[in-house]
C-alpha cells in the first residue's frame, strides 16, 4: 500500500499523466453514459435501420454547433405536429357526417440559408371515401395563397421539393426555395425572407369516423450534436457507443496480449530446453507473418465479428518481440537468490513462476500496458475503415468507412471524417501521456531524466 500511494504520488506530479488520466476518466464516463442511456440492442436496431427510422432528420448535414463559427446561420430542423403547442387545431362538424378539420402549423424561419426540404407526413382513417386536403401558404406579410389540393391515402408523404406543378407556379426549380424565398431579392439571387410563414392545411372528410393527421418537418441544413449521414442517422450515436467498444477492445487485446506473453516468458525460462525453444521459434516465425494481412483474410473469408477479430488479434500479438524482452529479465531473475531459496525449500514450478518469477516484472509491465491500449485501438477502427469490422456494432472505423464510401471529402462534408478521427487522436494521446508518465516512475533508467 505504501508503494501504491508513492506511485500515485509520483504520477501526479507529471502535468501529462493528469492530462492523460482526466481524458480516460471522461471516456470512461462517456461509456458508462452510453451503455446506460442507449442499451445495446436499441443502439443496435437504430444504427441498421433505414430511413424510415430517421424520417426526422435532414441528410448530409453538419452539427447545429457549427453555427456558432459562421456568419450566415443556417436552418435548423423544425417539427411541428398538431400536438405542437404553436399548432392550432380547428373541426367543423357539419350534419351530414363530414367534417372540416384545419391545421394552422407556423414557422419561425430566422436563417441566412433555405431548408433542405419541406415534408408532410400524412395519416388518415377512412372505409371509402378519402380525405380532401387543400395546402396554403403565407410568408410575413403577405396573403395568403393555395399550394395545392389533392386527396391522401392512409399513410402518404409529401416533399415540397418534388411538386413540379408547384415549381412552374412559383417560376423556380426548387419549390422550397420559392415559398421562403424573399419576393423583394434578386431572382438570380433569391435570399430567405425571414419571420413566421404559415401552412395552413385544410382537410375534409365524408365519412362520420374518418380523420386525418399531419406532421411537418423542415428539414435544416445542420442536426443534433454531430450532425448526419447519407441515411439520415444521427452520428451521435456512434461517436457514443464507439466509445466503449473502443476501449474495451483496447484494453482487453492489450491485457491479454501482456498477460499471457509474460506467462509464456515466464514458463519458457523456467523449463528451459525443448519448452524455450519452441517458444522462441514459434515467436520468430510470427514476427515475419504479415499481421495486418492474416486479419484482413479472416475478417474475409471467417467472419468480421469484433470477437473473432480480437481473439485473433490477441493470438496473434503473444508470440512477439516482448517475449524475447521478458526472457531477457526472467532469466536475471531466475539466478537471484530468493529463487534458490525457494527451490531449496521444496516450491513447486506454478509457485516459483507466478509468485516469485512473474510478481518481479509486473511494474515493467504496466506502462507497456497502458502504451499498447492506441494500438489496438486503432488497429478495431483500422479494419473497419477497410470494410472488415464487425457490421452490427457502430463504432469509431465504421463512420469513417461510411464517410469515404459516400464522398464525404468530396463533397465537403469533413465533420463526418473528423469527429471519430478526432475522438480516435484524443483516445491515443490520452494514453500515450499516461504510458509516458508511467515509464519513468516504473523504469529505474528514467526517473532521474
Amino acid at each position: 500500500m505504501n508503494n501504491l500511494k508513492r506511485n500515485i504520488q509520483e504520477l501526479l506530479r507529471y502535468p501529462s499523466a493528469v492530462a492523460g488520466l482526466v481524458i480516460i476518466a471522461i471516456l470512461l464516463a462517456v461509456s458508462f453514459f452510453s451503455l446506460v442511456t442507449l442499451p445495446y440492442n436499441e443502439a443496435v436496431s437504430l444504427w441498421r435501420g433505414n430511413e424510415a427510422d430517421w424520417y426526422q432528420n435532414p441528410k448530409y448535414v453538419p452539427p447545429t454547433w457549427t453555427n456558432y463559427f459562421r456568419r450566415q446561420k443556417l436552418p435548423a430542423t423544425i417539427v411541428l405536429t398538431p400536438e405542437s403547442e404553436s399548432v392550432t387545431t380547428t373541426i367543423d362538424e357539419r350534419s351530414d357526417g363530414s367534417k372540416k378539420i384545419v391545421y394552422t402549423f407556423p414557422i419561425e424561419f430566422n436563417y441566412d440559408e433555405f431548408p433542405q426540404e419541406l415534408a408532410i407526413y400524412f395519416n388518415a382513417t377512412f372505409e371509402e371515401k378519402q380525405p380532401f386536403i387543400g395546402m396554403l401558404w403565407q410568408r410575413p406579410g403577405e396573403e395568403q395563397f393555395r399550394i395545392d389540393n389533392f386527396r391522401i391515402e392512409k399513410q402518404q408523404t409529401y416533399r415540397l421539393s418534388q411538386d413540379e406543378k408547384l415549381a412552374r407556379k412559383l417560376k423556380v426549380q426548387n419549390p422550397v426555395v420559392g415559398l421562403f424565398a424573399d419576393p423583394n431579392s434578386d431572382p438570380e439571387d433569391p435570399q430567405p425572407l425571414k419571420g413566421t410563414h404559415i401552412l395552413t392545411l385544410e382537410g375534409t372528410t365524408f365519412e362520420p369516423d374518418s380523420t386525418y393527421t399531419a406532421e411537418v418537418i423542415i428539414h435544416g441544413l445542420v442536426h443534433g450534436l454531430a450532425g448526419t449521414d447519407h441515411m439520415r442517422r444521427d452520428l451521435m450515436i456512434p461517436l457514443l457507443w464507439g466509445t466503449p467498444v473502443a476501449l474495451t477492445f483496447g484494453l482487453v487485446a492489450a491485457l491479454g496480449t501482456a498477460v499471457l506473453t509474460m506467462i509464456i516468458a515466464a514458463v519458457g525460462v523456467w523449463f528451459n530446453g525443448w519448452v524455450d525453444e519452441l517458444i522462441q521459434r514459434i515467436t520468430e516465425i510470427n514476427l515475419i507473418l504479415p499481421f495486418l494481412s492474416i486479419l484482413i483474410m479472416v475478417g474475409t473469408f471467417y467472419s468480421r465479428s469484433i470477437w473473432t477479430i480480437l481473439g485473433i488479434t490477441i493470438l496473434l500479438s503473444i508470440f512477439t518481440g516482448a517475449i524475447k524482452g521478458y526472457r531477457a529479465i526472467f532469466l536475471q531473475v531466475k539466478e537471484s537468490t530468493y529463487i534458490e531459496a525457494a527451490r531449496a525449500y521444496g516450491a513447486s514450478n506454478p509457485r516459483i513462476i507466478f509468485t516469485y518469477l512473474i510478481p518481479r516484472i509486473i511494474p515493467l509491465l504496466i506502462p507497456g500496458l497502458v502504451a499498447s491500449i492506441p494500438a489496438f485501438v486503432f488497429l478495431e477502427a483500422s479494419l473497419a475503415v477497410l470494410g472488415l469490422g464487425d457490421p452490427i456494432l457502430p463504432t469509431w472505423g465504421k463512420i469513417i468507412n461510411d464517410a469515404q464510401a459516400n464522398g464525404a471529402l468530396y463533397n465537403g462534408l469533413y465533420y463526418w471524417i473528423m469527429e471519430p478521427a478526432a475522438l480516435l487522436m484524443i483516445t491515443g494521446l490520452a494514453f500515450a501521456m499516461l504510458g509516458f508518465a508511467l515509464d519513468r516512475i516504473f523504469n529505474p533508467r528514467l526517473r532521474g531524466i
